[in-house]
This record gives structure tokens, C-alpha cells and sequence, in this order.
């Protein structure tokens, strides 16, 4: 019978090697002294846009971990309103994405205020604003219930299930999140803010107090201290989108560590080259952040309308397959005629090129 690292007499007492850890953990340090260092450099506005295009990661890709794929445009506007970010036009959002965009943007920009039972409870009812997880009704802004049985991590068909992971007894939630909320809010001089968010992601997901939506209060949860970590609310680089790249390891991680003996070296040393990765998501963003701004200034005295504006845009932030007329058309809602047109405008001032002949479509992108 598997035994979990929350039935152990020395729950939950985590321990690692700090000597280990000390050099990777040193150099996660000096990369975001040199990321925060490079944003000092960045205007306002282009301070504001690399932030609005961390959190449209980090809110998308904590989704995509759990299977729920979210409208990238109506991501970005509800996170424009709430940030007060001009973006120009804002594209209308639905309940489900003004959720999970709520609970991210309470988390880092509220970093400092203590957690509670409450505020968790609270991100939970914001995450599922119908009270329903797909199709089935769950207990929502509220401690889950062993009414349905036990919470069970499971893989593999029905009948032949395998068992991953077996969460603690409903009955015990109170107890358990009452020890985690005061250690999550208490100051640990001796412990680096940065294990602490690694930490705290695992402990919370091992108690799993919720029926649904753990995994995406836990990544906030650890958003939220790393933003302590660095005293700022501003996000430069997306975990989220890191754990997602990697999110066999992730899980592999996960399971091994509810099985182990709160010995958690091997999952701090794999979070902090998580974070080592993520930066170079975040030179990815500041690269486009500036590119885009360099086109804007390029294009700042010529005539365009807002669909070409629009698809620039779209361009710009990584337009996934190849642009033709037809897409130009379908994503603008015009005529092929008027796609043709736009896009033939944008030829001519030299924003954009054809691509090399192929396939049965002529297809265009950027001028670099």
C-alpha cells in the first residue's frame, strides 16, 4: 500500500539540500537581477505592454495544463481593462476567462496581502462562475466533500485506472489549509522566497482542497510569492508557460514527491531550472515588446485602418500558420475583395512581403 508524504509523522516538515541547491539557486537570483535590471531601461508603455504579454502567457498557458483552452484576444482585453492598459479596440470576454484573469491579477498585483480562506474560496467561485466543471456541478467557493469518494489523481480507461496520486480525507481540508495559509503568510528569514513558491505549489496540490481548479490556484499561489520574491508586481516571465513546456516532468515530479519523504531536493532543483527557462521566455517577450514598438514608431505617420492595424498587430504577437487574403478576410470579417486591398497597402509601404511561392495560396508576413 502507497503511503503519502501527508501520512508521515514529520508532515509537513519539507527539508532539502541547501548546499545542492545553492549555485543553481544563485543564478536563477542573478538572471532576475538582470532581467529587472534590462526593464529599468523600458519606458512605461513598454513596460506596461511586456507585462500585459506575461500574463496573457501565464493566464493561457495554466489553462492549457488543464485541458481548457482560452480565446488569446479576449484574454489579452480582460487583462488590458483590468491592468489600464490602452490596447485600442477591446475584444468582448466571457465569464470563464474574467475568472481565471481575476484570480492572476489578484494574486501578483495584490501580492503582499496575506491569503485566506476567503480569498482562496474566492478565486475558486471566480474560476468556475456556473458551478459547473465541464458538465458535471461541483461544490464551488468551498473546501471540497468525499460525497463523490475519495480525490484521486487517475490515468488509463475506464475499469483499468491507474492511481497517481490519493488526496487527504475531505474531513481533514480545515486542519491541513489552516497550517499551510499561516506558514504561506509567515516570513521565514531562512528560507529563499523562491523555494518558498516552489514549496508552497507543492503543498498546496498535495492537500488539493478544491473538487476542481487546483492546479491553477496552486500556479497562482506560486506566481504570487514569486512576485514577493521580487517585491514587484510586475510580471516579466510566465512559470506557467514554463511548466507547460515541460508538463510531463512536471506531473512526474508532482507524483514522486507526494510518494517520497518530504525530502523535496530533486523537485526544487528541477523548479529552479524551471525558472532558468523562463527567462529566456521572458527575452522572447521583451524581444517582441521592442519589435513591436519599433514598427509602430516605423509606421506612426502612415494612413492604415484598423483592420490593418488589427492584423499587424496579430503579426507581430506570433500569427500561428500562414496569412492569406482569405484568413485576412475571415479574421477582419470584410470581403476577399477588401482583404486584397489591405494587404496589397501594406505591400506597397514595404510592412509586408509575399512569401515565396508555394501551396495553392499566395501567403504574406512581415518585413523584419
Amino acid at each position: 500500500m502507497t503511503t503519502y508524504i501527508y501520512q508521515r509523522a514529520d508532515w509537513p516538515n519539507f527539508r532539502w539540500d541547501s548546499e545542492r541547491l545553492a549555485q543553481k539557486l544563485a543564478a536563477v537570483r542573478f538572471r532576475q537581477g538582470q532581467l529587472f535590471g534590462r526593464i529599468e531601461a523600458f519606458g512605461i508603455k513598454l513596460r506596461d505592454e511586456a507585462v500585459l504579454h506575461t500574463l496573457t502567457e501565464e493566464v493561457i498557458k495554466s489553462c492549457e495544463i488543464e485541458g481548457q483552452l482560452l480565446n488569446r484576444d479576449q484574454v489579452r482585453s480582460s487583462l488590458a481593462r483590468r491592468l489600464g492598459v490602452d490596447i485600442g479596440a477591446l475584444t468582448p470576454s466571457d465569464r470563464n476567462v474574467d475568472g481565471v484573469v481575476h484570480m492572476i491579477i489578484d494574486a501578483t498585483q495584490n501580492y503582499d496581502t496575506p491569503i485566506t480562506k476567503e480569498r482562496l474560496c474566492g478565486w475558486h467561485a471566480a474560476l468556475f462562475p456556473t458551478g459547473y466543471s465541464g458538465l458535471l456541478k461541483i461544490p464551488v467557493g468551498t473546501w471540497r466533500t468525499d460525497e463523490s469518494g475519495p480525490m484521486q489523481v487517475v490515468s488509463g480507461p475506464c475499469g483499468r485506472e491507474h492511481v497517481h496520486y490519493e488526496a487527504p480525507a475531505a474531513k481533514s481540508i480545515d486542519k491541513e489549509m489552516g497550517a499551510f495559509i499561516q506558514w504561506f503568510n509567515t516570513e521565514q528569514p531562512t528560507v529563499d522566497p523562491i523555494l518558498k513558491a516552489a514549496t508552497a505549489h507543492l503543498w498546496f496540490e498535495t492537500i488539493h482542497p478544491f473538487e476542481d481548479g487546483n492546479g491553477r490556484i496552486g500556479r497562482a499561489l506560486c506566481d504570487m510569492m514569486l512576485a514577493r520574491s521580487e517585491r514587484s508586481a510586475q510580471r516579466f516571465y510566465s512559470i506557467s508557460a514554463q511548466i507547460k513546456a515541460e508538463q510531463g516532468t512536471y506531473y512526474d515530479q508532482l507524483e514522486e514527491m507526494q510518494k517520497g519523504d518530504l525530502d523535496i531536493t530533486e523537485y526544487l532543483d528541477w523548479f529552479l531550472s524551471c525558472i532558468n527557462h523562463a527567462f529566456d521566455g521572458a527575452e522572447s517577450i521583451l524581444s517582441t515588446v521592442i519589435r513591436k514598438a519599433t514598427l509602430w514608431k516605423k509606421i506612426a505617420q502612415q494612413p492604415l485602418n484598423d483592420r490593418q492595424r488589427h492584423m499587424l498587430n496579430l503579426l507581430i504577437d506570433g500569427f500561428e500558420g500562414k496569412l492569406t487574403s482569405s484568413k485576412w478576410a475571415n479574421i477582419t470579417k470584410c470581403s476577399q475583395d477588401t482583404a486584397g486591398r489591405d494587404i496589397d497597402g501594406l505591400v506597397k509601404q514595404n510592412l509586408l512581403k509575399k512569401d515565396p511561392a508555394g501551396g495553392r495560396s499566395t501567403s504574406y508576413s512581415l518585413v523584419e
